[in-house]
């Protein structure tokens, strides 16, 4: 096989799979690591991949999403706190709409709890956790089944949407950023994210810390259309997920951080009460009025003294 030859094959595996081994790359080739180790090497100096530790993925980050398995044990702790304050925006009676994704599951072990709840819903997880529950009512749609994330998408899912209205969709994805909103790496995935939008009065996104900053293929919802996110604080170095946050607030999104001391605790459904939350901690807009980013974890008489200090800083300028 000449050397174009075996680039044009090896761009053909990582396009069709996101993200491909040297090994594999090697074994389809039938050649040596080496080697395709200079193809890789070529192909990225043309902008047409991204070298990984091992292996070739789409350039710009833009790879396949991660399987359930692989998903599930990510930031474990981060979903868990992030449902805990999610299932605390849903009352008794209300009829949502709850998309795909591990954090989505999570929060559908809590609202298991709410009595009278109706959710419609194109993940088999998300149903699989409120199957027991006698008050609450699950409504799936049509599709064809996705295995990786285990949600029915494809025309029959969106078209069983149709005429459908309720209070709030709550959805997850691959990445979010201030520029694009949610976006996930799925074309299907992201066609029926949109018509689970187009059902609700709001929009609810939870996302952890590590999807802020990050853009994938597909956009499911545009920054103006989020109501609220839900997220956990990200760490004190993580500047792009910081400044992502303020970015999202200027545009006009609720902000709400679970995880800290103030916030829920653990796996215990909080079905019937709201999380308790403090009063909102104001963050100053660039150029313009001030932003409400609410925080569930931090106490009120910290928020009160930097209120304080803000003002008094004011006045001595």
């Amino acid at each position: 096989m000449f050397a174009a030859e075996r680039r044009q094959l090896i761009l053909e595996m990582v396009r069709a799979n996101g993200a491909v081994s040297l090994r594999e790359l090697a074994r389809v080739v039938q050649t040596s690591e080496v080697t395709v180790r200079r193809d890789v090497r070529a192909l990225e100096a043309e902008g047409l991949l991204d070298r990984r530790h091992g292996g070739a993925v789409l350039p710009g980050g833009f790879t396949r999403e991660s399987g359930f398995p692989q998903k599930s044990h990510l930031a474990t702790a981060e979903k868990t706190a992030i449902a805990d304050v999610a299932a605390g925006l849903v009352e008794e009676g209300e009829a949502v709409v709850v998309g795909a994704g591990t954090t989505t599951q999570e929060l559908a072990r809590r609202l298991a709890r709410v009595p009278g709840l109706t959710v419609v819903t194109n993940s088999l997880l998300v149903a699989q956790a409120l199957a027991h529950a006698n008050r609450v009512e699950v409504v799936m749609t049509g599709g064809t089944l996705r295995g990786s994330n285990y949600a029915l998408v494809g025309s029959g899912a969106e078209q069983s949407l149709q005429g459908l209205r309720v209070s709030r969709a709550f959805l997850s994805g691959s990445g979010l950023t201030a520029e694009r909103g949610l976006s996930t790496s799925n074309m299907l995935s992201a066609s029926v994210d949109r018509a689970l939008v187009q059902a609700a009065a709001e929009v609810v996104v939870l996302a952890d810390h590590t999807k802020l900053g990050t853009d994938t293929m597909f956009q499911t919802v545009p920054t103006d259309v989020i109501t609220r996110l839900v997220t956990d604080e990200p760490p004190p170095h993580d500047d792009r997920a910081g400044t992502e946050l303020q970015a999202l607030a200027d545009q006009g999104v609720q902000i709400t951080v679970a995880g800290g001391a103030g916030a829920s605790g653990g796996g215990e459904s909080m079905a019937g009460r709201r999380p308790r939350r403090e009063s909102p901690l104001p963050v100053q807009r660039r150029g313009g009025p001030t932003a409400q980013l609410r925080s569930a974890g931090a106490p009120l008489h910290e928020q009160q003294a930097s209120e304080r200090a803000r003002v008094a800083d004011m006045r001595r300028r």
